[in-house]
């Protein structure tokens, strides 16, 4: 199994590996992603902002609609609108923002190349 591994990390095909938290058994129920539009001059500012924010997880540059798409984790709805109201609201540059609580997850499992 090792020697198959490292073959997959020479050939790129693993970057990286990774633990995976189950943010539910941390107390951390709430998962919200947040859509971003901001004044690009801020822009360096306003991730560095975000990620001085407790539940930010993932800043994802985006086109469309938004600039900024943030995923963020809270333990409650309550502790999650403070996030948004307190932390993005008050920082400068941040014209306006949308958010989506996640009410359902499903995954995709990814398919295992038997070949590698």
């Amino acid at each position: 199994m090792y020697s198959r591994i490292k073959r997959l990390t020479k050939r790129k095909l693993i970057e990286r590996f990774t633990i995976v938290v189950n943010d539910k058994e941390l107390g951390y129920g709430v998962k919200a992603l947040t859509g971003l539009n901001m004044d690009s001059k801020y822009r360096d500012t306003i991730i560095d902002e975000l990620f001085k924010i407790k539940g930010v997880r993932e800043i994802s540059e985006v086109t469309g609609r938004f600039d900024i798409i943030v995923t963020m984790y809270a333990q409650s709805l309550a502790d999650m609108h403070k996030l948004i109201s307190e932390g993005i609201g008050r920082i400068q540059g941040v014209l306006a923002s949308e958010s989506f609580i996640e009410m359902k997850r499903r995954t995709k499992a990814m398919p295992y190349n038997h070949q590698a």
